[in-house]
């Protein structure tokens, strides 16, 4: 872990050996499960370093996160960005929402053995959860890496976000024409486009667009719709 280590270092964070042998364990339990259930396509030991440890916790190098702050990661997937974001700035609360109970089930065990306080992985389907008075405007900060449209995105994310809180979400290269299609989107759902963050990941030439969402207004009742209608009809 000593390449996450220096490359975290020229983000402006400071990696102690606890982080280190937290992200050890990761990685393995990440290789090992991915045997036998379908977390990830990248699995070299290196690529999880760069584009999955480091790509979570670059928005530390934007955002703020060293107060207790209220994080939901929608669509977590194995993790990514809500776990790593956790090791790094463990004075955060966190929640992981997946939609597939094996995934939350590899996300507990992972919180158990690398004994992380302060975070819960929760089995759930975005839209119900957006609707759910236990989530609903409860959080400082929504963060997804999950693939989707960023018009869907919204109204799976802001849902979740306090009046006066962010939702980022974090893209690739050229997304002016989808930022642009989501405008709608994110005026209805309550949001307002503050700025689109480029960060490029050290040592790489790889960069990762961070769409910064502030949560101006309260959503309106309706959203999210139903599971099933957000994907297909998107707002526009």
């Amino acid at each position: 872990m000593e390449n996450l280590r220096r490359k975290a270092e020229q983000l402006g964070i400071l990696l102690s050996h606890t982080q280190l042998e937290q992200f050890q364990r990761y990685y393995e339990m990440l290789v090992e499960t991915n045997k036998v259930m379908n977390l990830t396509t990248i699995v070299e030991y290196e690529e999880v370093i760069d584009k999955h440890f480091l790509d979570s916790i670059l928005i530390g190098k934007h955002m703020d996160f060293k107060t207790s702050l209220s994080v939901i990661d929608v669509g977590t997937g194995a993790g990514f960005p809500g776990i790593p974001l956790k090791i790094v700035f463990p004075q955060i609360q966190v929640t992981l929402l997946d939609s597939l109970n094996k995934r939350v089930l590899f996300l507990e065990d992972v919180i158990r053995k690398l004994e992380l306080s302060g975070i819960e992985a929760v089995h759930c389907r975005a839209e119900d959860g957006g609707r759910n008075p236990r989530y609903r405007e409860k959080y400082d900060i929504c963060v997804s890496r999950a693939v989707a449209n960023l018009s869907v995105l919204c109204e799976y994310c802001l849902p979740f976000v306090k009046p006066s809180g962010w939702f980022i979400s974090y893209k690739s290269a050229q997304i002016q024409e989808e930022v642009k299609q989501a405008e709608r989107a994110i005026h209805v759902l309550g949001g307002s486009l503050r700025e689109v963050v480029p960060v490029t990941l050290p040592e790489s030439d790889i960069v990762r667009q961070f769409v910064m969402i502030e949560k101006t207004g309260h959503t309106p009742k309706p959203y999210p719709r139903k599971a099933g209608t957000v994907g297909k009809m998107p707002i526009v």
